[in-house]
């Protein structure tokens, strides 16, 4: 019998000790039962569904089909619709959130876990290309943090000489403070101010967005560790299509919450999937994600390395998965 989804997100926020793999076989079972989106592709991988028992065997639905599909439980009415970034001509991901308290609920508590009281914190946000559209889901996380945060927070576009003269002037201030940035941004800002920011939490997320040539993760934290005098760049791991975050306070090594779990899929067996430490593709459970769908398999690489932290190489490439363009002629 399915629990209550009420009850199971309850569970997931308030109790440490939940049994992880007890509450995803039961949101299996409800999506399997309210998601014909989910459901179809489940019965095209011939998944016999009063059998799956573990973790593993959980079908993932392939991220693409964000792009391709109304992912959202069949009853449920839509509050909110988060949208991608993409290139010209490029199909943009949508997320349909059915309820919104439940994103709100899933960042707050990450950042808490993480990183304290928002309220201590001054945060800074250097996020243009989200910035220029209106349904990021990036920018609606930071907004509400901001709005908990100090009152010297706010936002900066292009205004990279503000930012700066607001560095500088809140040196005295007896606070916590985070510059929290698209990476294309931040390396353009520490050319053109660098400073000395070891007072400071400098967040990278995001990548280049096209506005600049793609560079590993190590080159940009070199680069912004020289500039701004740091020790360590911390990292934010999100998406449009999840509702939770993992975050890493060095050296690229990310932690999730513990309502969310990465695992590795064997890029040449999709459906070959392990918890244990290694390389592959990744494969993401977000139960913030219980509404939509809470399994996703990423088109990023994932090196695990331990039962909760884990790297990311860089992206897989090849072309769509062919789970959802099977989903397109049905």
């Amino acid at each position: 019998m399915l629990t209550s989804i009420s009850k199971i997100r309850e569970k997931i926020f308030q109790d440490t000790s939940f049994d992880f793999n007890e509450v995803a076989l039961e949101l299996f079972y409800y999506q399997y039962t309210y998601n014909s989106v989910y459901r179809q592709f489940s019965d095209l991988l011939k998944v016999a569904h009063n059998k799956v028992g573990k973790l593993e065997d959980i079908p993932f639905l392939p991220i693409e089909c964000f792009k391709t599909h109304k992912v959202i439980v069949d009853h449920l009415n839509t509050e909110k619709i988060f949208e991608s970034s993409g290139t010209t001509g490029e199909t943009n991901s949508k997320h349909y959130v059915a309820d919104i308290s439940l994103y709100e609920q899933s960042f707050k508590n990450a950042f808490h876990r993480f990183y304290g009281e928002t309220e201590d914190w001054i945060i800074l946000a250097l996020l243009p290309s989200y910035l220029e559209r209106g349904n990021s889901s990036l920018i609606f996380m930071t907004d509400h943090l901001i709005k908990l945060s100090g009152v010297h927070s706010g936002f900066y576009l292009n205004n990279l000489d503000e930012l700066s003269k607001t560095l500088k002037n809140l040196q005295l201030e007896n606070k916590k403070i985070l510059l929290i940035g698209v990476t294309y941004a931040l390396l353009d800002f520490a050319e053109q101010f660098p400073m000395d920011l070891n007072h400071v939490t400098i967040m990278e997320t995001g990548g280049m967005k096209g506005r600049r040539k793609e560079i590993t993760r190590d080159e940009v934290h070199a680069i912004l560790k020289e500039k701004f005098n740091v020790n360590t760049i911390h990292s934010e791991y999100g998406m449009t299509e999840l509702l939770s975050q993992a975050y890493s306070d060095g050296n690229g090594i990310f932690r999730t919450p513990p309502w969310m779990k990465a695992m590795k899929r064997d890029l040449y067996d999709p459906r070959s999937v392990s918890v244990s430490p290694g390389r592959g593709g990744l494969n993401v459970i977000d139960f913030a994600n219980m509404y939509s769908c809470p399994f996703i398999a990423t088109q990023d690489l994932v090196h695990l390395k331990t039962a909760d932290t884990f790297e990311i190489p860089g992206r897989i490439d090849f072309a769509a998965i062919r789970g959802c363009n099977l989903m397109l002629s049905n």
